[in-house]
């Protein structure tokens, strides 16, 4: 699938110190949010670009209540819910098409197919259905519902897997090539739950898309080591995993999936020594990494999860330096 190994750190939030902007304009104004992906590209010139990592989206634009701090990402307010009593009936009746800032990122992306080079693959996330339906019940009551309740969960994960796609509709329709699907909430659950709430919608998302030009990338955070199998079954096209600190042992990972055409991306940890240490630290991990994914040719070099918006700038230079120097000696 890929030519030569790809270089792109999920990294949209340094950008706004690049252009002197807050997480909260940028997640509220598309045309700050397109300056600073513009400013990343001009300066590092990723192999593959990502907006703002946001789980809020799909659940703000159902009306739940969120918040949005200045200089921080935007959080859906816990709620404890009984699933039971949980009102779907009054949420089939909202159009997320509708909602502003789900509008916002549609823009970006829009913007971003338009100006951003040719070359540069243009991604865009959404929130998976079992993270997006503990977005709506509370992440433990989720957990528990998947045990106690999977008739009403499953409905639930229905419910929100339909959101997803029209979202997905207007990302693809904006240009999106690639699509990333978030979920680090189902990560907490057992491999049998984890494919009847998380893998099975996924691959519905994937067979929606499958005779078309664009890829699908399956998230998570945390030690996802015992739900690999799942992911591939999902036949998404790439699985984007957590760091070593999390657990995840990329090239065991790539050991197990060496006959597939399956892309891994990851793992360095995104608040590890890229945020707090030298960049002769950086060039290292990412050195060890590269040479021990040698052997899978379908291996993008990237960050664990979202760069914080306070990584040092000569970090992500050392990263960058780092990976095309490599994909140079090995590729070319």
């Amino acid at each position: 699938m890929l030519g030569e190994r790809l270089v792109c750190p999920l990294m949209g939030f340094p950008g706004l110190r690049l252009i002197n902007s807050t997480i909260k304009l940028a997640q509220q104004n598309y045309g700050e949010h397109y300056k600073a992906l513009q400013a990343l590209i001009d300066k590092y010139k990723p192999d593959m670009v990502f907006p703002l990592m946001d789980l809020s989206v799909e659940a703000n634009a159902l009306g739940l209540h969120t918040v949005f701090p200045t200089e921080d990402t935007a959080t859906v307010l816990k709620v404890h819910y009984d699933l039971d009593e949980l009102d779907l009936s009054f949420y089939e009746k909202i159009n997320i098409a509708y909602d502003t800032r789900l509008q916002g990122y549609v823009e970006t992306t829009r913007l971003a197919r338009l100006c951003f080079p040719e070359n540069i693959i243009k991604g865009a996330y959404v929130t998976g259905p079992y993270s997006l339906a503990g977005l709506i019940i509370g992440a433990e009551e989720a957990a528990m519902a998947a045990i106690m309740n999977p008739e009403k969960l499953q409905m639930l994960c229905e419910f929100a897997l339909e959101r997803i796609l029209e979202y997905i509709r207007l990302l693809v329709g904006a240009g999106a090539q690639a699509i990333c699907v978030l979920e680090p909430t189902a990560v907490m659950l057992g491999p049998d739950e984890f494919e009847k709430f998380s893998a099975n919608f996924i691959r519905h998302i994937k067979l929606s898309y499958e005779y078309t030009d664009v890829s699908l990338i399956y998230h998570t955070c945390g030690n996802s080591m015992h739900l690999i199998d799942k992911m591939v079954d999902s036949r998404v096209d790439g699985i984007s995993l957590d760091s070593p600190d999390a657990g995840v042992n990329l090239p065991e990972v790539a050991k197990q999936l060496k006959n597939t055409d399956l892309v891994i991306i990851g793992n360095v940890n995104p608040a590890g020594t890229i945020l707090n240490g030298k960049p002769a630290e950086v060039r290292d991990e990412v050195n060890e990494l590269l040479h021990a994914m040698d052997f899978y040719p379908n291996f993008v070099l990237s960050t664990g999860c979202d760069l914080p918006q306070e990584v040092p700038f000569e970090n992500i230079d050392a990263f960058m330096d780092t990976g095309r120097k490599h994909r140079i000696k090995k590729y070319n």
